[in-house]
């Protein structure tokens, strides 16, 4: 088993890193010793900071190794010693097997480039819609291979029925979550005095890992699993670290139709009052500050070597060709000649997307002037 890589400089300063996780929540800890220093081949060692926060810069770990071997000199992972170190929930999961595997579709033709390989998984199924009513109780956190984000089993106390949802951050084991898009209990409107407070309503229920009705869901809250039409799951932000924050809805319940949500690319966009939305923002949030260390690894999680175009013949790619490193003084593009930089539009100007309020910075495939 490889360890974990360790530097200290002193004892205060381990134990301050050690406390300096990226839970987001206060823990008790009771009856620790001041001499207290992990063992000597284990260490987490801050290396970078996240851009500023409303308590100023937040600091986060990396798990580096010792360079016993070129792969692992320049290995780097996010420190999650929270996640289950066992086997997923079998019968919430089915072998992923065959063509798919290969960024194939249903004709057998490769739509996905660059696919193929990679180690066994089992699929985890999901659950995007979070209809089930009632209090839910966290069992555990999990790694998913087929996603960034990590997955929590929770468990409902009454018909123990288990489910995987993906897991907000600062989410642990033994956390009660609960969904709402099936109604409001009755309990609840009785707490309130039989009258439907919409500021008292968003205090006890807009709580991290509640599925609330977008509607619900208090100006200025980060979202994630957010849907985008009545009855049915999420789409957007469900990869690790995302989130979306309503900007916008109108006052009168009765009035309302869509509520304005902005996401991370700077779209606004407009989603049906009762799309699902989870309040928080998706784990793992430095799963883009890992390092892989070695091509070998890239092989497992089944992605297949990438070749430059400015590397292929002229036959095989419009940067191709020619000699020297040269692309022919053109913009970027795909082998088949779409712009690819920017995210190129090819929506028809007379069919505007009626869901869009504000449409994203693109620069359809030429390269942004550097004084702008």
């Amino acid at each position: 088993m490889l360890q974990p890589r360790s530097v200290l400089r002193s004892s205060t300063q381990s134990c301050r890193c050690l406390l300096q996780l990226s839970r987001k929540y206060a823990t008790v800890v009771e009856n620790v010793p001041s001499n207290i220093s992990p063992p000597p081949d284990i260490v987490v060692q801050p290396l970078h900071s996240v851009g500023p926060s409303r308590r100023g810069k937040e600091v986060f770990q990396l798990k580096t190794y010792k360079p016993r071997t070129p792969g692992l000199r320049h290995l780097r992972r996010p420190v999650n010693d929270h996640l289950w170190k066992g086997r997923p929930y079998d019968k919430l999961t089915f072998a992923k097997k065959g063509q798919g595997k290969g960024g194939r579709n249903n004709t057998g033709r490769v739509t996905v480039r660059h696919r193929g390989g990679g180690h066994k998984r089992r699929i985890r199924t999901v659950d995007f819609e979070r209809m089930l009513p009632g209090p839910h109780t966290v069992d555990r956190i999990e790694y998913d291979p087929n996603r960034s984000a990590h997955l929590a089993l929770i468990t409902n106390p009454k018909t123990q029925v288990k489910s995987y949802i993906i897991a907000a951050e600062g989410m642990r084991a033994g956390d009660t979550i609960q969904s709402y898009r099936s109604g409001i209990p009755n309990d609840l409107i009785q707490s309130m005095g039989g009258v439907m407070d919409p500021g008292m309503l968003a205090a006890k229920t807009a709580f991290r890992g509640n599925c609330l009705p977008i509607h619900m869901v208090p100006i200025g809250t980060q979202i994630y699993n957010v849907g985008s039409t009545a009855g049915k799951g999420a789409v957007f932000c469900r990869s690790a670290g995302t989130f979306a924050t309503v900007v916008a809805k109108d006052e009168n319940i009765k009035r309302m139709k869509d509520v304005s949500v902005r996401l991370q690319s700077g779209e606004i966009r407009k989603v049906s009052k009762d799309a699902c939305a989870t309040i928080g923002v998706a784990s793992n949030p430095h799963h883009h500050f890992r390092q892989l260390g070695k091509a070998g690894r890239s092989r497992w999680l089944g992605i297949r070597p990438t070749v430059r175009g400015v590397a292929m013949n002229a036959a095989d790619h419009p940067h191709g060709g020619g000699r020297g490193k040269s692309k022919g003084n053109v913009h970027p593009v795909s082998p088949w000649g779409t712009p690819a930089k920017g995210g190129y539009k090819t929506r028809h100007k007379n069919n505007p997307n009626k869901y869009l309020v504000q449409d994203r910075e693109r620069n359809q495939g030429k390269r942004r002037s550097k004084n702008a």
